[in-house]
């Protein structure tokens, strides 16, 4: 954060300052960094009082100063908190985003090298966000959310970690309704924006596909005079959004069919590991090329890699080194293809678990299922101490563990058919959809994801020496816990994918089984 005194605080978001006892401050009274959870706050913090359904931030302002704070954004005067210096408004989120906003101004004022990147897109937020943090910190001082911090207020809480030495502030932009992205550029106006795919998800809220389109648009619109826009030459729709760029286009894309017409960063000979690890040769526009070998999983991430190669580049970052930066990024945000052996204990076995259970939607849905169905066994104890390919050995009993996905309006039971019906076509072992025992839409979500995956196993006729898929439905995590365990005990080397909506509690599931993990492998994405 720009270092700002308390008044210069109250005047950018427009605020009434109530001091409190003594009517001064403390002398010398500069913040340096903004929270709003008080378990946050050190010396020099600002603590922004935000009302929640659980937690009101409010009740928290009396401590605020003890532990460090210089003042607080309150939406009225909090009693008994004489000590903290309180900075009063209508709204706290929207005074957050004020503030916010004058740190960028602040920090552009300085005439010094200094770049908005933002990205959005349906799926590949959070992995093209971690991917472009690892390239672009090389080339300077770099400032990316944490997880999927990409709304109106985890957007302008990382806007406010950017100092005066920051050179790049990568800002992931999310949005459930038409209009949220446009708010999120006027608190935060991109320099370069990356557009990465048009899909399904939050398809209840916005009503179709055209209007998340126009959602995601809105970052293009929303650049600086000038601005650059990074779109993908795969999506029609996302290609369409040249028509608002106010700049220059820079292109990326596996075969172009939007735009077959343009140069692009682009991918070939593509290949998968036993660990779904994917490698391919990066080409770049000018004709250069180099071999990555991606150090996270997951063949759709391919794609997101293209986009944050296509950044890297346009700042002058060598092929080479965009190659082998991309293969050195082996940990991203939580829950997003997290590989891991997980140990039941007392000898009920192990298991590997990929971890993708941060959200769903039909698009990331399909993106975990392929992981999952290119997972090869392999040798954990190699003669070399190194994870290899094991020879001559049946594949893993693949099992997907799938929770009922949200916001996906008048199709949504189809949607989750059509869904079940892709994992039965994939040659998995078991499929076991899971609802909720207390909400019977969300049951039925999974119920049709059930029936999708059953009726499809049963109108294609079985392939000779091959098992029928498992299809089950259960109304709880829990639930699908024992049965995982039930399977754990009865095959050997099985691994299981975690995927759904955070209603569907697989992600607390995934949380419990990291305590019993036994060997962290690494960890990947597809978004939500």
């Amino acid at each position: 954060m720009m270092p700002m005194t308390v008044a210069e605080i109250a005047d950018a978001v427009d605020g009434r300052l109530v001091i409190g006892a003594g009517d001064t401050l403390p002398q010398g009274a500069v913040a340096t960094s903004t929270v709003s959870d008080s378990r946050q706050i050190s010396e020099g913090s600002v603590f922004v009082a935000i009302p929640g359904e659980r937690v009101d931030g409010h009740d928290f302002v009396a401590g605020a100063a003890a532990a460090g704070a210089v003042a607080a954004l309150v939406d009225h005067v909090v009693q008994g908190a004489d000590d903290t210096a309180q900075i009063v408004v209508e709204n706290t989120v929207a005074a957050l985003g004020r503030l916010a906003q004058h740190n960028i101004v602040r920090r552009r004022e300085l005439g010094t090298d200094f770049t908005v990147i933002g990205i959005t897109g349906s799926v590949g937020k959070t992995t093209t966000k971690d991917l472009l943090h690892s390239l672009m910190a090389q080339l300077g001082p770099t400032v990316a959310p944490v997880g999927s911090f990409n709304n109106e207020i985890g957007l302008p809480l990382t806007a406010l970690k950017v100092g005066e030495h920051t050179r790049f502030f990568v800002a992931e932009m999310g949005a459930n309704h038409v209009g949220e992205i446009a708010g999120l550029t006027r608190i935060v106006p991109p320099d370069l924006a990356v557009v990465l795919k048009v899909g399904v998800a939050h398809l209840g809220e916005f009503g179709s596909v055209e209007r998340i389109a126009q959602a995601k648009s809105e970052i293009v619109q929303g650049l600086v005079t000038g601005g650059i826009a990074v779109l993908n030459a795969d999506d029609k729709r996302v290609a369409a959004m040249t028509r608002f760029a106010p700049g220059e286009v820079l292109w990326f894309g596996l075969d172009g069919e939007a735009r077959p017409d343009v140069g692009r960063m682009s991918a070939t000979d593509i290949t998968v590991d036993a660990l779904d690890r994917p490698s391919f040769t990066l080409l770049a526009p000018n004709g250069e090329r180099a071999r990555v070998n991606l150090g996270i999983g997951g063949s759709h991430n391919v794609i997101n890699a293209l986009a944050a190669a296509t950044v890297a580049s346009h700042f002058g970052m060598p092929i080479a080194q965009i190659a082998e930066g991309l293969g050195d990024v082996k940990h991203i945000s939580p829950h997003r293809m997290a590989v891991s052996t997980v140990d039941l204990g007392k000898g009920a076995g192990t298991f590997t678990l990929i971890d993708d259970s941060f959200n769903a939607n039909p698009d990331s849905m399909r993106a975990g299922l392929d992981g999952l169905a290119r997972w090869e066994s392999v040798d954990r104890n190699a003669d070399d101490g190194v994870r290899s390919e094991a020879q001559n050995r049946p594949n893993p009993y693949r099992v997907a563990v799938l929770g009922a996905m949200l916001e996906l309006g008048d199709e949504e039971m189809d949607l989750h058919r059509r869904t079940g019906a892709y994992a039965a076509s994939l040659g998995l072992d078991e499929i076991i959809a899971v609802g909720n025992e207390t909400d019977k839409h969300f049951d039925a979500l999974a119920s049709a994801l059930a029936q999708g995956a059953q009726q499809a196993q049963d109108e294609v006729p079985g392939t000779p020496g091959r098992t029928p898929v498992v299809v089950q439905w259960v109304h709880s995590a829990v639930e699908a816990e024992r049965l995982v365990a039930d399977i754990v005990r009865r095959h050997q080397d099985t691994v299981v994918l975690l995927k759904g909506s955070h209603f569907s509690g697989l992600s607390a599931l995934a949380e419990r089984w990291a305590r019993m993990e036994k060997q962290t492998q690494q960890e990947v994405e597809p978004e939500h």
